[in-house]
């Protein structure tokens, strides 16, 4: 997708594999490896704090 620099993929186990990209205009995105045209997106900043609050552990119950 032009406009979106997107990250290598990270890929959990069972190939379950998710991109981060951020975008000129300071949006970040996020979509399934793959489905590059089908993203979430919002600002840098509600990403860094979405990625804080996983590595907090705020999200472990979901696992």
């Amino acid at each position: 997708m032009t406009g979106i620099d997107w990250e290598e993929p990270f890929c959990g186990e069972g190939n379950n594999c998710f991109r981060l990209g951020t975008g000129s205009e300071g949006r970040a995105y996020i979509a399934v490896a793959g489905q590059e045209g089908r993203y979430l997106a919002d600002s840098r900043e509600a990403l860094r704090a979405l990625i804080a609050e996983i590595k907090a552990g705020k999200a472990d119950h979901l696992l």
